[in-house]
């Protein structure tokens, strides 16, 4: 094993489990509620545009994105929009949150083999914290994870943060992740090692220009089992 790196952190949502379909599901019902008013193309643009600028208020997640998906309709309905369908749309987010929490194949294999090599693993995760919570409880994974950080954001800032409250060298540091702007670039430009896993549906917030990284502390892999073969097979570069 690598034993340069001594700490690894998981993203969570389309990491560890399922999240994102999820998302586009709720969006698609919520578009069909909506349709009178407007083309489900101007009700989806509308409604990122209105996640995103709600965001700095308040945070990421299922009760923001409920706010943002109710603003939405009186936008586009011109207020019109009759209380029946905003409670069916409170409904879209109530249902949303009692998903049941699937998760990525292999994720528990990888935990499993990891820990035996007494890495120390943790959970980086942004989001509405009591929803985190909800899912990392019914994910049965709590147990693999020396420690878990739900933040609000997950910038250099925010990595920075973490490192220094739980005494990590960033040079000792892996990140995995399916966000490139949110899991990799933050974590290498703190000089950290990074292994993103691209997730078949991403968010259009979390998407970043694709550009080649030629680095020699950054992988990419298509399933979360190949994280073991870096580890086992790499020898780090400080």
């Amino acid at each position: 094993m690598n034993h340069s790196i001594k700490v690894i952190g998981f993203d969570a949502d389309d990491t560890l489990w399922i999240n994102e379909p999820y998302f586009k599901e709720t969006e698609e019902k919520f578009c069909d509620l909506l349709s009178e008013f407007q083309s489900r193309e101007h009700i989806s643009q509308t409604l990122f545009d209105t996640e995103t600028k709600n965001i700095s208020i308040y945070g990421y997640g299922i009760k923001s994105f409920t706010l943002s998906m109710i603003e939405t309709a009186l936008e586009i309905s011109d207020k019109k929009v009759d209380p029946s369908t905003v409670e069916k749309i409170i409904t879209l987010g109530k249902e949303l949150i009692k998903k049941p929490v699937e998760l990525i194949d292999n994720v528990e294999s990888v935990l499993k083999h990891l820990k035996q090599y007494n890495y120390k693993l943790i959970v980086v995760t942004k989001g509405d914290l009591l929803d985190q919570q909800r899912k990392l409880n019914k994910s049965g994974l709590e147990n693999y994870f020396h420690h878990i950080e739900i933040v609000s954001d997950k910038q250099e800032k925010d990595y920075k943060h973490l490192l220094n409250n739980q005494d990590i060298q960033a040079r000792e540091f892996l990140m995995i992740g399916n966000s490139m702007k949110s899991d990799i670039l933050p974590v290498l430009n703190l000089g950290g090692y990074a292994i993103h896993v691209p997730y078949p549906v991403t968010w259009g917030h979390e998407v970043v220009e694709e550009k080649k990284i030629n680095h020699d502390r950054y992988f990419k892999i298509d399933t979360i089992s190949q994280a073991i073969d870096i580890l086992n097979n790499h020898e780090t570069k400080d």
